[in-house]
């Protein structure tokens, strides 16, 4: 029985070496630039960011733009990512990002240490995979009533995303819930188990066509006799008024 924990032991420390050897590094640089002219760091191709943690005093940092965005694409906001900051590995999480409202481009970073044995809360979006027989074959129309869900899991559990297989929704009838979706057993659900996640509508009539496309006709219509009347109203009041003087 010790063997057997023991190798139980040995088999997790290794698995957690391995995890940690697999993920994505970047470098990053302590700043000293602060406040407004961190822009002059944007120039640069640099994004501020800062890093933190429980029990971690804030650092302020900054990370070359190009590897970062590279990085991003490969690993999300819930892939552990291995922050070298002076020699030195961090284990993070993208925990928030900031963009230019006009450009999208990041302006700013923020980078959560974790520790590797305590579960942490996140969450992780879905994509839809397959091809629904009803959509297909019916001409339904697939709903998509979720984005995503919150889930608990130590950080080397924690999924990049979810795939949702919606070639199981066969009729209008079929729905995919959250308690469908088959996690790993270190992974526990915080939503909803009952929410729904996808669902195929049935396709409008003929009928509810027509009504769709004559109702904003007759909408405009009854505004453009609305408007003229009181534009009548409004002619007729300042004619008074002119007469009067």
């Amino acid at each position: 029985m010790l063997f057997l924990c023991l190798f139980d032991m040995l088999l997790t420390v290794n698995r957690l070496l391995l995890i940690v050897s697999l993920m994505l590094e970047l470098k990053a640089d302590a700043r000293t630039i602060l406040g407004k002219k961190v822009n002059s760091l944007r120039k640069t191709g640099l994004i501020p960011a800062i890093l933190y943690g429980h029990g971690k005093k804030p650092a302020t940092i900054s990370v070359n733009a190009r590897e970062f965005d590279k990085i991003f694409k490969q690993a999300g906001e819930t892939t552990l990512l291995s922050l070298v900051l002076d020699g030195k590995k961090h284990n993070v999480f993208i925990h928030d990002q900031a963009r230019d409202s006009l450009s999208g481009q990041i302006t700013h970073l923020d980078f959560f240490e974790v520790n590797m044995d305590e579960k942490i809360k996140a969450r992780v979006q879905f994509v839809f995979i397959g091809e629904s027989p009803a959509v297909k074959a019916d001409g339904g129309v697939l709903v998509r009533a979720m984005q995503e869900i919150e889930i608990e899991a130590l950080p080397k559990d924690l999924p990049k995303e979810i795939m949702i297989d919606i070639s199981s929704l066969a009729t209008f009838e079929d729905k995919i819930h959250i308690k469908d979706l088959k996690l790993s057993g270190g992974i526990r659900i915080l939503t909803n188990l009952n929410e729904t996640i996808a669902l195929v509508a049935p396709p409008r009539s003929d009928k509810e066509m027509e009504e769709l496309e004559t109702k904003p006709v007759e909408a405009a219509v009854s505004e453009v006799k609305v408007v003229g009347e009181e534009a009548k109203a409004a002619a007729a009041a300042e004619t008074g008024q002119e007469e009067a003087k």
